[in-house]
């Protein structure tokens, strides 16, 4: 991998933040996007912009095979058996309301549970208990693995569907999630998977995760804000009501009745985002290029070389030291509190996130405010690894 090719294609990276090179580390959150995907947005709307669909004349035409076509592009991303089952979306959080919700309509009766994981992100539990179910969580150890044996024991009559993340937005913990779903489907239980975190990581296929929906947002995967994707195996999308009303989603409306659409445009009602959709499809090239093994091989060498370092700093709590695991350091030092470690290394140039990252109850296992998270991409590097390292060793006088 040629690191400062890649490096050269994000222009962002030449930013000086306080009079420093800008060092990165916030990808959990977004992360940044290289040229071709903002060539590509500006490109729409300078030549294509046209509404999708519906029109006859040749914009609307062009950017409606265009679109399409970066549907049939996800199919094949993420290994989904037709393009039917791929659902653009706003990102993860929508595309797990919008199974929440039909889900609840078609399948809800009353004191129904759903299962979810000790580490999901709030965008995971907060649509199903709006849909009125009551969550069993598995719990999980305290260097992050969840504990399957407890999870087998979490399933009961009143059990309608598992939600669990990929990857912990906090942890870093990758779940062996082929497993959760074979347990799950051995009790006739669907299984929705967010995806949020693994999709600029790990290699998905949804077929050989078994899984029945599987969510994820494109920012961050080098894709502009805005778009997302809610895959759902046909079968499921079939009995699901729609999420929305409006154009796009009927197939004929009167002021009597509405008939709807087929998939999976009974679940796109309004107009898209198409340029963000575009560039979701320009993302997924970019990420192909460079190769998604090669990726994950290369923030498997910075968090090993990270997690390293910083064990050097005194004071310094991990949290989130599962085996299999991401490109994700959450960490604190000493006493201090996180906001005040970020604020500091800001002024260095170093971009980290902190708070609860949307787990409060991930905070509450380890009674703790929040952390400082570092997260890595395929354009960091090493030496913004030791950047960052020398930006908290240089703020340990100020903490203390």
């Amino acid at each position: 991998m040629n690191l400062s090719d890649i490096r050269s294609q994000f222009p962002i990276l030449d930013t000086e933040v306080h009079g420093h090179r800008l060092v990165y580390l916030d990808n959990a959150a977004t992360t940044q996007k290289p040229q071709a995907v903002i060539d590509t947005l500006s490109d729409y709307y300078a030549h294509l912009n046209a509404n999708i669909h519906r029109g006859a004349h040749h914009l609307a035409a062009v950017a409606t095979d265009r679109y399409e076509a970066v549907r049939r592009q996800v199919q094949q991303f993420i290994g989904a058996r037709s393009h039917e089952e791929i659902v653009f979306t706003r990102g993860t959080t929508e595309s797990i309301n919008l199974v929440a919700s039909s889900f609840a309509r078609r399948f809800f009766q009353g004191d129904d549970e759903v299962i979810v994981s000790g580490m999901e992100h709030h965008s995971n539990i907060v649509p199903w208990q709006l849909a009125g179910a009551r969550l069993r969580p598995i719990p999980f150890s305290d260097v992050g693995v969840l504990d399957l044996d407890a999870y087998s024991r979490l399933f009961n009559e009143k059990t309608r569907l598992v939600a669990v993340t990929h990857v912990s937005n906090t942890l870093g913990t990758v779940n062996p999630v082929a497993e959760i779903v074979r347990m799950a489907h051995a009790h006739n239980v669907p299984v929705l998977v967010d995806g949020a975190q693994a999709i600029s990581h790990l290699k998905v296929d949804v077929q050989a995760l078994g899984c029945d929906f599987y969510c994820f947002s494109g920012h961050k995967m080098y894709a502009p804000m805005g778009v997302g994707v809610m895959f759902g195996r046909q079968e499921m999308l079939d009995e699901l009501p729609p999420y929305q009303g409006g154009g796009e989603m009927i197939e004929e409306v009167t002021f009597e009745r509405t008939t709807y659409n087929h998939l999976p445009f009974k679940f796109e009602a309004g107009t898209p985002s198409v340029g963000d959709v575009l560039g979701l499809g320009c993302a997924i090239d970019f990420m192909q290029q460079v190769g998604i093994d090669t990726i994950a091989a290369h923030e498997a060498d910075l968090l090993h070389y990270a997690t390293a370092r910083i064990r050097e700093i005194p004071g310094v709590r991990l949290f989130g030291t599962a085996p299999e695991k991401a490109a994700v350091l959450s960490f604190l030092v000493g006493e201090a509190h996180p906001y005040d470690v970020g604020t500091l290394i800001d002024q260095l140039g170093v971009a980290v996130r902190t708070g609860h990252h949307c787990t409060q109850p991930v905070m509450d296992r380890y009674d703790i405010p929040g952390t400082v998270r570092a997260s890595f991409a395929v354009y960091n590097t090493r030496d913004e690894v030791d950047a960052f390292i020398a930006a908290l060793e240089r703020i340990l006088p100020m903490l203390n």
